[in-house]
């Protein structure tokens, strides 16, 4: 199709006097990696919220691939192809890696009615499950149980258990929270040849100045629910209105 995957027009939300998006008009292309980033406060996991359906906007319209999802409820939106992960780890522990993704693989194939039946005796959905685990660097661990991994090898799974879902667009609230920096170098170049491939185009919030820098296409950056720029690193590092308010000496 052409025009962007997922695009809002004046979406707004607050809670109280609090604005956290204040008439937003963005759009968001495929194959373009975004960052989405601000000072606490700002926003950018409540605008995630929105988009994707955990929260209702107040005022305003979102189209996912030219059709207007704003009062569609969640599983309908990942239905579509639009997903999200959080910030806080949300994988099933006491499971093994490849269960954590071949349930929702199942339920993609629609024999989510075999759940009971034992994954492995499932050709297709083992095969789906060994070739994304692949995709994400996780098929030597895929016996283990999803509570042995490190840290961000659990990350991984939850990118893999989204990927599972075959989004065209994934939201990624904090993918480095909590890494160690090898573990932080290795998942933005995951996150990084996982957009690359063309299947799922990525939008993450992100902390870190030095993943978002490194790994972006294009910045938001949000400030009091408002948009205060948007464009590749080097426009955004440059930006006057942006040391200000955010960035500060961290980019000098």
């Amino acid at each position: 199709m052409s025009g962007p995957l997922l695009k809002t027009d004046s979406l707004s939300k607050a809670f109280g006097k609090v604005v956290c998006a204040r008439e937003l008009d963005l759009a968001f292309q495929a194959g373009v990696l975004t960052s989405i980033i601000g000072p606490n406060g700002a926003g950018k996991s409540t605008l995630i919220n929105v988009i994707t359906g955990s929260l209702t906007a107040d005022n305003g319209r979102i189209y996912f691939l030219g059709k207007d999802i704003t009062r569609l409820p969640i599983h309908r939106r990942v239905k579509q192809g639009l997903c999200r992960s959080f910030q806080v780890v949300n994988v099933f522990p006491h499971l093994s890696v490849f269960e954590n993704v071949g349930i929702p693989i199942l339920t993609v194939l629609r024999r989510g009615h075999r759940f009971w039946r034992p994954l492995a005796k499932e050709a297709r959905v083992h095969e789906e499950v060994m070739a994304l685990l692949e995709r994400v660097g996780l098929a030597n661990e895929a016996r283990r149980l999803a509570t042995e991994l490190s840290h961000g090898d659990q990350r991984l799974l939850e990118v893999a258990i989204a990927l599972a879902a075959r989004p065209k667009l994934l939201f990624l609230d904090e993918p480095t929270a909590g890494m160690n920096p090898v573990e932080r170098g290795q998942i933005m170049e995951d996150i990084r040849r996982l957009n690359d491939e063309g299947s799922t185009t990525f939008v993450i919030v992100e902390h870190d100045m030095d993943v978002v820098f490194s790994l972006s296409d294009r910045i938001l950056v949000l400030h009091r629910g408002e948009i205060i720029c948007d464009g590749d690193p080097a426009r955004v590092s440059g930006d006057a209105l942006v040391r200000e308010c955010y960035l500060g000496e961290e980019v000098a």
